[in-house]
C-alpha cells in the first residue's frame, strides 16, 4: 500500500506523434496524415531483398482498412488490385529526424531544455511542473496548445498524456488518450482505481512484456488489480527489484524526476547488422566481418579507449535444418587494442574455428573490456616504427572519413561482391537515409 500524500505531485505530459513515419511521409505528400491510405516499406525497391522487407509504419487509415501493421512483410501487403488506393513509399530517416528535432524545439517554448527527455525519435516526456501555468489556466488547456502548434507548424496530430508522475502520464497516454476526440487525457493518483486495475491485458502497460505476463499468471496474476493487491514479498522473491517496481508500477507510483537523468557507464561498442540474404560464401562473408570489426575499431578510437575482448555474434538463416544450431556467440581476450588489423584478425580466427558451413544471415562485432588509449602495446614481431606507423595511418583514415564521408577512402574489397559497407554508409537505423522530397 502507498500513500499518496508522500508521492511526487508533478504536472508531467507524454507526448506522442500518431503514426509517426507514415504521417512525415503523407505531409510532404501533400496529403492530412490521417486520412491517407500509407505505409512506409523497407527494401520495396530493392529486388534482391524484397522478400525481407517490412512494414515499418502504417497511417491510421491503412491499419484500419487492410490490417497493415509494423510487424508484416512487404510481401504480404494486399497487392494493387485488392488496395487501389494504397501507397508504399520507402523510408526517409534524414527526414523523420529533421522533423523529430523540429518538433523539439517546439517543446522547447514550453518548457527547459532539462525538463525535456526524448523518449523516442515519436514520443517526448515532458515536465511541465514549474512552467505550464505560464501558458494556462489548467494543464489539459496547455496540452492542447502544444497539440495546435504542432499541428499549425508541422502538420502532424499528436496524442498526450499528463500524469502526476512519468508512469501516469506514459499509461494515460497509451491507454486512453488515444481513444478520445482531444487525444488528451490526464490521470492522478486518485483515478488509479478507475484507471490502471482496470487494466485486464497486463501487455498493454509499458514495462509489462509477455513473458513477464506469463509469469504472473503463473502466480494466479491476471490483471493490474490482482498485481495491485498480491503479496509484494512474493513479487520479490519472484523478480527481485523489479517484482518492487511491478508493485509501484501497479499503484501508479514513479518517483524518477525527468531532470535527474541516468546516463549508464559504455562497457562495451559494437556493431551488427541483418544481411539482406543469406550468405554462403566464406568470402562475402569474411568480408563483411572486416567492415563490421574496422567499423567498431574506429567507433572504440573514436572514444579513446582500447579493447580486451573481442566478441562475434553470427545467427544462421531461418531455413536451416531442423535440430540444428541457431548461430553462436564467441569471444576472445586480447592485448588492449584499437588496430584495425588486428581486431579484424581475431574477429575472422574466431569465426574460422566456429564457423562450418552454415547460412548465414546475420553478424554482429563487439570490443569490450575498454582501456584508455594512452599507451600503445608493441610487439616482437613488428618493427616498432611500423607500430606507430600504423597507428597514425588508421587514425587519419578516421579524420578522413570524419570530414568527408565514409565513401571518400573505402579498402578495394568493399567493392567487391557481398561487401555492404558502401551502401550501408547511406543508411540511418539501418534504413534509407536520404529525403527524396528535398
Amino acid at each position: 500500500m502507498y500513500d499518496y500524500r508522500y508521492e511526487p505531485h508533478n504536472v508531467v505530459f507524454m507526448i506522442d506523434n500518431k503514426s509517426f513515419f507514415a504521417s512525415c511521409e503523407a505531409i510532404e505528400l501533400g496529403l492530412n496524415p490521417m486520412k491517407a491510405v500509407l505505409a512506409v516499406a523497407s527494401h520495396q525497391q530493392d529486388e534482391e531483398s524484397y522478400g525481407s522487407g517490412l512494414i515499418m509504419a502504417a497511417s491510421p487509415l491503412a491499419k484500419a482498412k487492410y490490417g497493415l501493421n509494423n510487424v508484416m512483410r512487404v510481401r504480404d501487403v494486399p497487392s494493387k488490385k485488392e488496395a487501389p488506393d494504397l501507397i508504399l513509399v520507402p523510408p526517409h530517416m534524414n527526414l523523420y529526424i529533421k522533423r523529430s528535432t523540429q518538433i523539439l524545439e517546439i517543446f522547447r517554448q514550453f518548457a527547459a531544455d532539462e525538463d525535456i527527455h526524448p523518449y523516442s525519435i515519436d514520443e517526448s516526456m515532458i515536465d511541465m511542473t514549474t512552467s505550464w501555468h505560464l501558458f494556462g489556466d489548467d494543464p489539459y488547456l496547455v496540452a492542447r496548445k502544444i497539440q495546435l502548434e504542432i499541428k499549425n507548424k508541422l502538420g502532424f496530430y499528436t496524442t498526450c498524456g499528463i500524469g502526476e508522475n512519468p508512469l501516469l502520464a506514459k499509461l494515460s497516454m497509451d491507454i486512453s488518450a488515444k481513444h478520445r476526440h482531444s487525444m488528451i487525457d490526464y490521470w492522478h493518483y486518485i483515478d488509479v482505481p478507475d484507471t490502471i486495475w482496470q487494466i485486464k491485458d497486463m501487455e498493454e502497460v509499458c514495462g509489462i512484456g509477455k513473458r513477464t505476463a506469463k509469469h504472473l499468471r503463473r502466480l494466479n496474476i491476471n490483471n493490474m488489480y490482482e498485481l495491485a493487491h498480491s503479496d509484494p514479498a512474493i513479487l520479490k522473491k519472484e523478480f527481485g527489484v523489479m517484482g518492487e517496481q511491478l508493485f509501484a508500477m501497479s499503484w501508479g507510483v514513479d518517483r524518477s524526476i525527468i531532470r535527474e537523468r541516468y546516463f549508464p557507464k559504455m562497457k562495451n561498442y559494437g556493431n551488427s547488422q541483418i544481411l539482406t540474404r543469406d550468405y554462403t560464401d566464406q568470402r562475402e562473408i569474411e568480408i563483411v566481418l572486416r567492415e563490421i570489426s574496422e567499423q567498431v575499431a574506429a567507433r572504440i578510437r573514436s572514444h579513446r579507449v582500447q579493447t580486451g575482448c573481442i566478441s562475434l555474434m553470427v545467427n544462421f538463416s531461418k531455413y536451416r535444418l531442423k535440430g540444428k544450431r541457431k548461430g553462436f556467440n564467441v569471444q576472445q581476450k586480447v592485448c588492449p587494442t584499437n588496430d584495425n588489423d588486428a581486431i579484424a584478425a581475431e574477429v575472422l580466427a574466431l569465426f574460422r574455428k566456429n564457423w562450418h558451413g552454415e547460412r548465414v544471415r546475420a553478424l554482429g562485432v563487439s570490443c569490450g573490456d575498454l582501456h584508455p588509449d594512452n599507451y600503445q602495446q608493441l610487439t616482437f614481431f613488428v618493427q616498432p616504427s611500423q607500430q606507430i606507423k600504423k597507428k597514425k595511418i588508421d587514425q587519419t583514415v578516421d579524420q578522413i572519413r570524419q570530414k568527408y564521408g565514409f565513401t571518400s577512402l573505402v579498402k578495394a574489397s568493399s567493392l567487391l561482391h557481398g561487401a555492404t559497407a558502401i551502401k550501408r554508409s547511406s543508411l540511418v537505423g539501418g534504413h534509407n537515409g536520404g529525403n527524396a522530397y528535398d
